[in-house]
C-alpha cells in the first residue's frame, strides 16, 4: 500500500503509561537485602527521576546509556539513604537493578489496535520521544516495535521536542514530508509547539480531558482510538 502521510507519535502518556514506581522500587529493595518503605522510595525515585531528565540526552549508544544509569542509581542511593532507607550492603549494580525493575512501561490498552488501524490505512508510523537511547528497548519489550516503522529517541537526534529537529530525523527515517504530517502527543509545550515548528499537524492527547490552556482550533482527543479517524 502507498503511503498516505507520517504520523509521529510521543511516547510516554500517549502511547506507554509508567506503573507506579514507588511500590515496585521498594518491593525490588526488600528482595535484595534492603530496608525500605513506600515513601523513602517515593522520595528517593522523585530525586532519580529529576536527574534523568536533566541528563537523559546523555545515553546516546550503549556505552553513555551504561554511564547514564549509573549516574542515575548513585543519586537514587544517595537519596535512599537521606529519607532513611537502609541498604545494607548493596552496591551501586544491585541498586540499579532494583532501579530498572521498578520501571515498567505498559502500552494503553487501545493503542495496538490504533496502531494497527493507521498502519493498515497506509500510513508511517514513528516514535518520536524526549527519551535515551533505550526507548528502543522499551518498545520491544512492550511489543510496540512491531506496530510502528521507526523510533528516534532525543539522544539519538541530538535534539529534544519542541526542536524541529527531532521531528526532521523522524520524517527522513520513512521518506515523508512535514506539510502531509500528523504528531500526536500529551504536552502543549513539547508536542504541540514542537509539531508546529516543524510543519507538522499537531493532535493533543489529553486522557483526563481538554485543557483549559488548549488553544482554539487544536485537535484534541481523549485516547489514541481516535487518532485514526484524524489522519484519514
Amino acid at each position: 500500500m502507498a503511503l498516505r502521510r507520517v504520523v509521529t507519535l510521543d511516547a510516554l502518556g500517549t502511547l506507554v503509561a509508567l506503573e507506579r514506581p514507588a511500590p515496585l522500587l521498594a518491593a525490588e529493595l526488600r528482595a535484595r537485602g534492603g530496608q525500605c518503605n513506600e515513601r523513602q522510595a517515593g522520595d528517593a525515585i522523585a530525586e532519580e527521576i529529576a536527574y534523568y531528565r536533566a541528563h537523559l540526552d546523555t545515553g546516546a549508544d550503549a556505552a553513555s546509556l551504561a554511564r547514564l544509569r549509573e549516574g542515575c542509581a548513585a543519586v537514587l542511593g544517595d537519596a535512599l539513604r537521606r529519607a532513611g532507607a537502609t541498604l545494607g550492603g548493596l552496591g551501586l549494580a544491585q541498586l540499579l537493578e532494583a532501579l530498572l525493575a521498578a520501571l515498567r512501561f505498559e502500552p494503553y490498552p487501545e493503542v495496538p489496535a490504533a496502531l494497527r488501524s493507521l498502519r493498515t490505512a497506509g500510513h508511517r508510523l514513528v516514535v518520536v520521544s524526549n527519551w535515551d537511547v533505550s526507548l528502543h528497548e522499551m518498545l520491544r519489550r512492550s511489543g510496540l516495535d512491531a506496530l510502528v516503522d521507526a523510533a528516534i529517541s532525543s539522544a539519538e537526534a541530538g535534539a529534544a521536542k519542541p526542536s524541529p529537529a527531532i521531528f526532521r530525523r523522524a520524517l527522513e527515517l520513512v521518506g515523508g514530508q512535514a506539510g502531509d504530517g500528523l504528531h500526536a502527543g500529551d504536552s502543549l509545550e513539547h508536542d504541540v509547539a514542537g509539531a508546529r515548528a516543524a510543519g507538522l499537524r499537531p493532535v493533543l492527547i489529553a486522557r483526563g480531558g481538554r485543557p483549559a490552556e488548549a488553544p482554539a482550533g487544536l485537535d484534541v482527543i481523549a485516547s489514541l482510538a481516535e487518532l485514526p479517524a484524524l489522519a484519514a
